[in-house]
């Protein structure tokens, strides 16, 4: 297999923090990865809700947006710029994707927050923003990922818009058919075991 397709192998999967993770970033975080190659990765955290609602900013797209109606914080990098992410159900051929709407993973793409929201209301099953972003360089992931900082594991349409983000930690290690079960037991504080 040659590097290339061993790195590109890793977009729309799910980056899941392990209990060693010491960046308080991205403690029990979800990261979905929107691109990963060898110029780096990118990716938004799933279950990192603000108390911004979304029509406080992108007014346009507030009733899109599913439950909790609020701008979720992808991550530590450009803060000040927002990320749409979209469930297309049944996915979208790229003849048949809508306006304004780039595929990433299966049924999940990436929002143009240019693009009128009428123009998507009727394709749209769910839709998050986000403020910010994680980023990787070139190699640094795939260096995170030997000392062994991350779990990866394949999404579900359904992670982008989970109704209880604070439980997706949990619910997305729950359902691994191997060892990475009993990891969703991991207290939250250890010390007090």
């Amino acid at each position: 297999m040659s590097g290339m397709t061993e790195v590109s192998s890793l977009t729309g999967r799910l980056l899941v923090a392990t209990p060693a993770l010491a960046d308080p970033n991205f403690d029990r975080a979800v990261v979905l990865l929107l691109d990963h190659d060898e110029k780096g990765s990118l990716g938004v955290v799933l279950n990192r809700p603000t108390p911004v609602d979304v029509g406080d900013i992108l007014e346009g797209w507030a009733e899109l947006a599913g439950e909790p109606g609020v701008v979720f914080q992808g991550g530590p990098v450009s803060l000040d710029s927002a990320l749409g992410v979209a469930v297309i159900p049944g996915g979208a051929t790229a003849e048949r994707a809508p306006l304004g709407w780039r595929r990433v993973h299966g049924a999940i793409g990436l929002v143009d927050l240019e693009t009128p929201p009428e123009l998507l209301a009727s394709a749209l099953g769910s839709l998050r923003i986000f403020a910010g972003y994680a980023g990787w360089g070139p190699g640094q992931l795939e260096d995170e990922l030997v000392e062994g900082a991350w779990y990866v594991v394949e999404s579900e349409p359904g992670d982008v818009s989970s109704p209880a983000p604070e439980r997706l930690w949990r619910e997305v290690l729950r359902r691994q058919r191997n060892e990475l079960a009993m990891v969703a037991t991991y207290p939250d504080d250890p010390t007090l075991n």
